[in-house]
């Protein structure tokens, strides 16, 4: 079977990369020349666990190529993805322009039947105007060649998404024909050998499930920081609560972690999306609408303990930062809270020095020079009035408290993921500043 990928972003090359390591021919294609030399050259330019040597592997195994033309790369294809990006608009709708380009240039160079399914994150309706787009260009050349459409979100976390790919918990998959369904239903055969489901359903339907399922992600997020801050207030320990309420089975314990407020690439974007399309139809969606105001005050969470700890005065303060991206195991810094805080910082008059496994070039290209970039975690805490733990990567877990304290001018440490025992930090001589921990 061969397929066609269109966009070598973080959803496009993980999903061309995964199903060419299912025994699927893929072909990768994206406008952007020079990502695609890059590619061919054996380099990613996504950091991604696994990712770098399944590529090459498949690669090596002529099952996955790059290409920067459409009509090479889907010669001969079933199925054509379309990848791209959607980020939002100055109202918060998605912007669509990427994706309708793509469903022009589909429907310029096809030659024979192909299921064209949207995987990019789009709006209720996007399926039906690409379908347009693509029926339009095949009238303009008199063609009457057949095409079907699908929507086949994804559900991919930053920093395990070929794991989710690989062993996905659930497909969903939206059609409109059957033919277009037994198709698909053969390229996911391989994914649901562990008898984790395929769910087909109506194409509207499956293009709102993604952004329901973000939604209700990033409630469970700013629930369980509105409570951890109540914590603060009432003298409580938000760990307690936490696991009192995640062991009703109703409720779960995942996604039940306070911290400094949810990034990245997809919640605050699906978040802003899914409202701006229910105000699009006359309903206000209020519930997300208060998800979303609870995440701006938690991404400030952290500045504003550190404020009452300095009374206001940041002026020649050194602030030792630890993690940079939105979340471990990615180099991801989209609305990520640790450059919302270094922002913060910056304008306050303190000095900031940063850490990250990964996310340093990527910190690099947003702020420049504005920040001390250290070498190690430790290199980040000499001569500093306080460490700041933005983003739980394994490393900063068990670090030398000893050791820290000998680097640090002041010993507070300030700790947005909760991984500290507050206890044992106090015993040591810091001063300690959790979420929601007594």
């Amino acid at each position: 079977m061969k397929i066609a990928v269109v966009g070598t972003g973080y959803v496009g090359l993980v999903t061309g990369t995964c199903f060419a390591e299912s025994g699927v021919t893929v072909t990768c294609i994206d406008n952007n020349k020079s990502k695609i030399t890059q590619l061919n050259e054996g380099s990613v330019p996504i950091y991604e666990p696994g990712l770098e040597g399944m590529i090459r592997f498949n690669v090596e195994k002529n099952r996955l190529f790059f290409t920067s033309s459409l009509k090479d790369g889907i010669k001969g294809a079933e199925v054509i993805f379309i990848a791209v990006g959607t980020p939002p608009g100055e109202d918060g709708s998605a912007d669509l322009k990427h994706v309708l380009d793509v469903a022009r240039e589909i429907g310029s160079v096809i030659t024979s039947y192909i299921v064209i399914v949207t995987k990019s994150t789009v709006p209720v309706g996007t399926s039906e105007k690409i379908r347009k787009a693509v029926r339009k260009e095949l009238d303009e050349r008199k063609s009457k060649i057949n095409f079907d459409m699908a929507s086949n979100p994804e559900f991919l976390k930053e920093g395990a998404a070929v794991e989710d790919f690989l062993k996905p918990e659930r497909i969903v998959i939206g059609i409109d024909s059957e033919k277009a369904g037994e198709i698909m239903r053969r390229l996911y055969n391989p994914f649901v050998l562990n008898n984790h489901p395929i769910l087909f359903m109506d194409i509207a339907s499956a293009e709102i499930t993604k952004y329901a399922a973000n939604a209700m992600l990033a409630t469970r997020i700013s629930f369980i920081n509105e409570i951890a801050n109540l914590c603060d207030i009432l003298g409580a320990d938000v760990n307690h609560v936490r696991k009192g309420i995640g062991s009703d089975s109703r409720i779960g314990s995942k996604f039940l972690y306070p911290g400094t407020g949810y990034g990245g690439s997809c919640f605050p974007k699906d978040v802003k999306a899914i409202i701006r399309t229910a105000n699009d139809h006359g309903y206000e969606l209020n519930v997300v609408k208060a998800v979303e105001k609870a995440n701006e005050y938690q991404k400030n969470i952290i500045f504003n303990k550190m404020a009452v700890h300095f009374r206001n005065n940041f002026k020649n303060r050194t602030i030792g930062v630890w993690g940079l991206s939105f979340k471990p195991k990615t180099d991801d810094i989209r609305e990520s809270s640790s450059i919302n805080l270094i922002g913060n910082l910056l304008k306050a008059g303190a000095k900031v020095k940063a850490y990250d496994p990964a996310a340093m070039e990527e910190t690099k290209r947003v702020l420049g020079n504005k920040i001390v970039y250290s070498s190690d975690p430790y290199e980040a805490l000499e001569a500093a009035d306080a460490m700041v733990l933005m983003t739980e990567w394994s490393e900063f877990h068990l670090p030398d408290f000893r050791k820290m304290a000998s680097l640090m001018k002041e010993k507070a440490i300030f700790d947005g993921r909760n991984i500290y025992d507050p206890a044992s930090i106090k015993k040591m001589g810091f001063k300690y500043y959790g979420i929601g921990r007594r």
